[in-house]
């Protein structure tokens, strides 16, 4: 939609509407025609640029916050400016170097990566910075197969963090009580302080081996106790840092309420599953503007988010910047970018 509403603006339609979006961007603050005007490079009178003004108001892009106060950009014209006319800047070596330095010194505990991840985007985009993960990433600490009756069988899947999964497997009495601690001691012996991730990707390797020890234990059984676990999503990891920045902003800050409700939002991890389900579809970064944004119905609020990935380039979280719309995009989407590789390489 933004491309095609892109492809029929003029020229001197484009170059306005760029000079005001800019100057929201720098500023906060609207443009009127004299203020156009007196940034130079538009070789038009004071009345053409208002009539091109009030023909972007007319389609959308543009709306006057108050009588003769200028024009400032509508979440569409943010969406429209942000798809076609902004150019994105590059991080520099010392950028680069230092989110490196920052993710590895963190060892391998993809917690303390996460939060420090959180941390430092925030610092280096001056707003609130959010990672969010599914609690599949802890290391398993023990695998077991017990015989609840003569017809299941309970596969038990304790974590590092404490956390224990149980799923039922029927069975109709096929494992005998010797057959499911050998499968048992086999998996711990062999997969122990491994994620889920690891041990799914090895098993399936082991299994497809007609000839690997699992196949002559029993493929069946941990295919049910352990491949067709789904990662839990409902309560993710929430990795924040920032939060105080969104009301330094003299916009946002004017509805205190919306803000208490991401918050309480955030903390309560509400509709936070839906950033892993887009970013699942997301072939790189996103960006969610104003009420375009599918996490909160906030005019004055964007969100830049990125996907990371494991070896294996599987989305396993997503990282991003939430602040005000008017964003530095150009410096915060290589940043997400560049963020989001490095954490899945630090993972992996």
């Amino acid at each position: 939609m933004s491309e095609n509403l892109y492809v029929e603006l003029n020229d001197r339609s484009k170059q306005i509407f760029k000079s005001v979006v800019e100057t929201y961007l720098e500023t906060g603050f609207p443009s009127g025609s004299e203020t156009i005007l007196r940034k130079g490079g538009i070789d038009l009178s004071s009345s053409s640029i208002r009539i091109i003004l009030a023909n972007l108001q007319k389609q959308g892009l543009l709306f006057a916050p108050h009588t003769s106060a200028g024009r400032l950009p509508t979440d569409k014209g943010m969406r429209l400016f942000v798809d076609g006319l902004l150019e994105f800047g590059r991080l520099t070596k010392n950028e680069q170097d230092n989110i490196k330095q920052r993710c590895l010194s963190k060892g391998t505990s993809f917690e303390d990566v996460l939060d420090e991840a959180s941390k430092m985007i925030s610092g280096l985009s001056n707003h609130t910075g959010i990672v969010v993960a599914p609690k599949y990433q802890n290391n398993i600490k023990h695998i077991e197969f017990i015989r609840l009756n003569e017809n299941q069988v309970m596969s038990i899947i304790a974590s590092s963090n404490g956390q224990i999964e149980n799923r039922i497997i029927e069975d109709k009495g096929s494992y005998s009580e010797s057959s499911l601690r050998e499968v048992s001691n086999f998996l711990n012996t062999k997969y122990s302080n491994k994620n889920i991730f690891e041990i799914k990707k090895n098993i399936q390797r082991e299994i497809n081996n007609t000839k690997g020890r699992l196949e002559i234990l029993s493929k069946n059984l941990v295919k049910k106790g352990i491949l067709e676990i789904a990662p839990n999503t409902e309560n993710p990891y929430i990795f924040l840092h920032g939060q105080s920045s969104l009301l330094e902003d003299e916009i946002i800050s004017k509805d205190l309420d919306q803000i208490r409700k991401l918050f309480d939002d955030i903390e309560n991890k509400t509709n936070f599953v839906d950033i892993l389900e887009n970013t699942n579809n997301a072939k790189g970064v996103q960006i969610f503007i104003g009420s375009q944004n599918f996490l909160f119905k906030h005019t004055g609020l964007s969100m830049v988010m990125a996907p990371y990935k494991n070896k294996d380039q599987k989305i396993i979280g997503a990282i991003g910047v939430l602040g005000p719309t008017r964003l530095n995009y150009a410096k915060i989407v290589p940043l997400v970018d560049y963020t989001s590789k490095i954490i899945g390489r630090v993972l992996s």
